[in-house]
């Protein structure tokens, strides 16, 4: 359950070389009592806190923190007992200072906080076809004003779209700079926001004229992926567990929610769309979707989608990515990277 870094080996290098001698300087005298911590714990569980002093050292107080905010003290080893119902979900790295006969000492350990929901699997229904470019290597697809946009990737290739969606006649294109391997897009108050993948920077279009009115670094030293936004907030992807909230008044990053399904993180987040309340989540890699909750992280719903592939005969099609929401239709619009196909689609339990 400990967390051990390059530091700690040669520490505890240090600590069995002097087992036989004088005790080491930097040897731990304490460590917190890990028979007490359980393997996986959930936000309904409190996690108890206390330590082991196996030298019978007398000490003043105990100061426990965990995730670097303190928690609270104690004056001796009576455990404390810490809810973990408002935590994010994912490591809680614990620390513990403990101030002993003139000295102190910083103990550390962690403990794995996974979701209690168990996700329901989603049905879906093709409801329509439509024709997708096969040279878009689909990053990001919304839907704004009944129209399609698409933002695509690849360095040289990296492109804006807006589609009539049931012909694929594309409306309007504009081409980023070849140095750029454009990502995700979404569009709030009028703005069509873009991002890159390792450039570290994003675009902010005027969504009328597409006249390009800033360009921003990124807040956070962060890989730009998906982006999808519940009309106040832009939430992002960067390729990991997370999935980021931004204002997008200043593009700084208000908090983030790491993704659980039961008790497994989900890495590779990418394309994003906001639906009734919850983030519609493409996986790499996966032909699936994941339906979590923005306040928490909890996948509340899976979507098998990997039926889709045998609709798809396109030499060079790559995986499953774009999610976008028609809300006059009240229907999902999937495709991946280079599809020659649009699905349209809705969903049962």
């Amino acid at each position: 359950m400990k967390k051990y870094n390059l530091l700690s080996i040669i520490l505890l290098g240090s600590l069995f070389i002097s087992c036989n001698g004088s005790k080491s300087a930097t040897e731990k005298y304490f460590s917190f009592d890990e028979s007490k911590f359980k393997s996986e714990y959930s936000n309904d569980d409190s996690l108890s806190l206390c330590l082991l002093n196996g030298e019978n050292k007398k000490i003043d107080s105990i100061v426990y923190f965990v995730n670097e905010n303190k928690i609270g003290s104690k004056k001796n080893l009576d455990q404390l007992i810490f809810s973990l119902k408002n935590q994010k979900l994912g490591y809680q790295n614990l620390k513990a200072l403990v101030y002993f006969e003139g000295e102190n000492q910083e103990i550390t350990s962690r403990v794995e906080l996974v979701s209690n929901v168990t996700p329901k699997l989603i049905n879906y229904k093709i409801v329509n076809t439509y024709p997708h470019d096969t040279s878009s290597f689909t990053e990001g697809l919304e839907f704004f004003r009944d129209t399609l946009f698409e933002g695509t990737g690849l360095r040289g290739f990296s492109k804006l779209l807006k589609t009539d969606y049931k012909t694929g006649k594309i409306l309007k294109f504009t081409k980023l700079d070849d140095s750029y391997f454009g990502e995700g897009i979404t569009i709030i108050n009028n703005k069509l926001y873009q991002l890159t993948w390792e450039e570290k920077k994003g675009f902010i279009y005027n969504v009328d004229t597409w006249k390009v009115e800033k360009i921003f670094d990124y807040d956070k030293p962060i890989e730009g992926w998906g982006m999808t936004n519940d009309g106040k907030i832009i939430y992002q992807s960067d390729g990991t567990e997370k999935i980021w909230k931004m204002n997008p008044l200043n593009q700084k990053m208000i908090d983030y929610v790491n993704v659980y399904s039961g008790s497994s993180k989900i890495k590779s987040v990418n394309e994003l769309e906001y639906i009734n309340g919850k983030i519609y989540c493409n996986i790499w890699q996966k032909d699936a979707i994941a339906v979590v909750n923005p306040e928490n992280g909890k996948v509340e719903s899976i979507i098998n989608l990997a039926g889709l592939r045998k609709f798809i005969k396109h030499s060079e099609a790559e995986v499953l990515n774009g999610i976008a929401y028609n809300p006059k239709t009240k229907t999902i619009f999937v495709t991946g990277k280079k599809w020659e196909k649009i699905f349209e689609i809705t969903l049962t339990e």
